[in-house]
């Protein structure tokens, strides 16, 4: 897995914590931190979060080789 797909990877998992604190506790953590959803700060990082998601999409697309794991072997005998 490359840096970008890390990072990526990251601000996924940030945008899913965020949605999950929507919509269990109606909280909207980057819009508490940053001056509300319509300040252009929050809105980058919705921006960024949203571009992250669609990198991330091509990791289910990618051969289990590519993403340096195998799968386990079943033994026959």
């Amino acid at each position: 897995m490359s840096a970008l797909q890390r990072i990526a990877l990251l601000f996924t998992i940030i945008g899913a914590i965020n949605w999950g604190l929507i919509g269990f506790f109606q909280f909207d953590l980057v819009a508490a931190i940053f001056g509300g959803q319509n300040s252009m700060i929050s809105r980058i990082i919705y921006g960024i979060v949203g571009i992250a998601g669609l990198i991330n999409l091509a990791l289910l697309f990618k051969p289990a080789a590519e993403l340096g794991r195998t799968e386990p072997r079943v033994s026959r005998t």
